[in-house]
């Protein structure tokens, strides 16, 4: 190679690398100042978005284990309240229990109707007074008190609806509900029933034409579609349920069972199918909507009307309540200890209020383990995702300690080298002497 003072290029090797390593260098010294090898986006594009979406996911689980705790403290709150009801109800019988034998005389009849006066007011005042973060509990709201949990995403979220059944002296206890899960979905009516007609139940025999179509959005844009193919009531619930669509479950239910009674040609004892969807990736629709080719239970004369562009929700558990939901009135006409006969009717009464307020105590305690199981599940969930954040994003300190050694030496040595090429190019004068 000739020999020139026009361009050092082995000074350009040198720097060029020597930059490189500084920059190297740099990005080591921040990996272990920070605890993370991810600072930037140009560290790790994709990791960085992982790392993001796992934050997110990690936080959303840890208050989800909070909101869960709250709502144990809500129910335990309740159960407290109708512990103490309870109690008072047992009094209750007590003396109920001693007016009914007789043989006390009118003014200890009156005294012992005093004292059971008093109870129902202390009921009245349980339930008027008894609060959460001053928050009425009993107020028997149909809309209940939603516990959320989740992921921050909607595929990984999920509502515990807490029911709380007003509580006075006409209103004590409850029973007769059932705990149910996705409730919301659409019903599908295929019972004969108008204000003239005696409703005639559909069955899993009777056949059909028509059917339902299951329309899916993927993750890359793209949409799949499943359209059902069964032609008898039940092969159609079947065909639903083995389809596998996430989110979507198919039963053959009543129209009290799902709450839907609505209208002069329903009926509570109609029977139908309940298609519930929790996906909010997936549209249910009627596959010919109301004209022929619709779904029609040929065996009832009964066809679905047209289905809503989507029933997409948030899995949910809620307290559904029954055809045959039981309350007790213990301030009812009649109702007291005035007299032998009437202290006799109340103990009755008394005995099914212990029983409806114990169901519904049941209720609540089912709830409890309910939400204390899903705070395990959530916080052993956040503990793995943080685990997985850690294994994305925390710097390998074992590695980047060995990385600081190598630069800091090829720094060393790449400033030798640059001082040493530069020294080179000076060497060209000693010929012009």
């Amino acid at each position: 190679m000739a020999l020139g003072v026009l361009n050092n290029i082995s000074a350009l090797y040198a720097e060029n690398s020597l930059n490189s390593t500084n920059s190297s260098l740099q990005t080591v010294l921040t990996q272990l100042s920070s605890g993370s090898k991810i600072n930037s986006g140009s560290d790790d594009a994709a990791g960085l978005s992982l790392v993001n979406g796992l934050q997110a996911n990690a936080t959303a689980l840890t208050q989800s284990a909070t909101n869960a705790t709250e709502g144990v403290g809500l129910l335990q709150v309740a159960d407290g309240a109708l512990s103490q009801v309870t109690s008072l109800l047992n009094r209750a019988v007590t003396l109920a229990t001693e007016v009914s034998n007789g043989t006390l005389n009118n003014s200890q009849d009156a005294a012992a109707n005093q004292e059971y006066q008093s109870i129902l007011s202390e009921i009245n005042s349980i339930g008027q007074t008894t609060t959460y973060n001053s928050n009425q509990v009993f107020t028997g709201a149909a809309a209940g008190t939603n516990i959320y949990t989740g992921d921050s995403s909607t595929s990984g979220s999920s509502i515990d609806n807490l029911y709380f059944a007003p509580l006075s002296s006409s209103t004590v206890g409850d029973s007769g509900g059932s705990v149910v899960q996705s409730s919301s979905g659409e019903f599908i009516d295929l019972s004969l029933a108008a204000t003239s007609v005696l409703s005639k139940g559909a069955t899993a025999a009777d056949t059909i034409t028509g059917g339902l179509t299951f329309t899916t959005t993927n993750a890359d844009g793209t949409t799949s579609t499943i359209a059902t193919t069964a032609t008898t009531v039940g092969g159609l619930v079947a065909e639903i349920n083995e389809d596998g669509i996430a989110g979507v479950t198919a039963s053959l239910t009543t129209a009290g069972a799902v709450g839907d009674a609505a209208g002069a040609t329903t009926a509570l004892a109609d029977t139908g199918i309940l298609v519930s969807n929790t996906n909010g990736n997936v549209i249910i629709t009627n596959t010919g909507g109301t004209t022929p080719g619709a779904l029609l239970d040929t065996t009832t004369g009964e066809g679905a009307t047209a289905l809503v562009a989507s029933t997409a929700g948030t899995e949910t558990i809620s307290y559904q309540q029954g055809a045959n939901e039981q309350t007790s009135n213990l301030a009812a006409a009649g109702i007291d200890l005035a007299n032998e006969g009437d202290a006799q009717a109340t103990v009755k009464v008394l005995n099914a209020a212990i029983s409806n307020v114990a169901a519904q105590r049941g209720y609540l305690g089912a709830q409890v383990n309910t939400l204390n199981a899903v705070s395990q599940v959530v916080s052993t969930q956040q503990e793995n995702i943080t685990s997985a954040q850690n294994a994305v994003q925390a710097t390998d300190y074992a590695a980047a300690t060995t990385a600081l050694s190598k630069y800091e030496i090829l720094s060393q040595t790449g400033i030798s080298a640059l001082a040493q090429a530069n020294s080179l190019q000076q060497e060209v004068t000693k010929l012009l002497q």
